[in-house]
């Protein structure tokens, strides 16, 4: 049995970290900036490409370049759908947690997804983004506030779904509770949802 665990983050909730050390404890593969070389090599586009675009949306028309997916797409939705297909192939492939990039509405059709949000105070963010990021603490709130409208913005446009909101994802929660708490809240939730005891799951069953 294979199955997905998508999350979807708030800037400096420490979502990134939450996924890395949940896909360890289950001995899964974690997907993030991985997921942009895998759609580089099977769109035939640059990673340095995905990279620009990544979790960012554009206009309808700009950046048009001839690739196997068409001529009438923006640079942006080129990147989507090449992602689009990366995280599908994935998914069909392997048990594994996937960062971001509307994941959770690229799988909606998909048996054994289960999708998270984590989101976190003003403070704990700031915090983290200064600590991990460098962020200047004089900057960071509006950096988080921005980072966070970009990837609202991007999930809103490629989706029909709202970024954030409690009834998109089948779980949400803070991070203020403690990152290794999270992973324990996220793993015993999924294993609730799908029925199983994830750390006995082996791919080939």
């Amino acid at each position: 049995m294979k199955y997905v665990i998508t999350i979807s983050r708030e800037y400096g909730s420490g979502g990134r970290f939450i996924g890395r050390q949940l896909a360890k404890r289950l001995g899964i593969n974690y997907y993030d900036n991985e997921l942009l070389a895998q759609a580089s090599e099977q769109s035939g586009m640059s990673k340095a490409i995905f990279e620009n675009y990544d979790e960012r949306k554009d206009g309808f028309f700009s950046g048009i370049v001839p690739t196997s997916y068409g001529f009438d797409m923006s640079m942006g939705q080129k990147v989507f759908l090449a992602q689009f297909d990366a995280i599908r192939a994935i998914a069909q492939r392997e048990s594994c947690v996937i960062i971001g990039r509307c994941a959770d509405y690229v799988l909606r059709d998909m048996p054994n997804v289960v999708s998270v949000f984590i989101h976190a105070s003003m403070e704990k963010k700031i915090e983290r983004a200064v600590k991990y990021y460098g962020v200047n603490q004089n900057k960071a709130k509006d950096t988080i506030i921005k980072m966070d409208k970009k990837r609202r913005n991007y999930y809103n446009f490629y989706s029909d779904r709202d970024w954030g909101k409690a009834n998109t994802y089948d779980l949400c929660l803070t991070s203020d509770i403690g990152l290794d708490e999270s992973v324990d809240a996220i793993k015993t939730f999924a294993e609730r949802k799908l029925k199983i005891k994830l750390e006995e799951v082996k791919d080939n069953e």
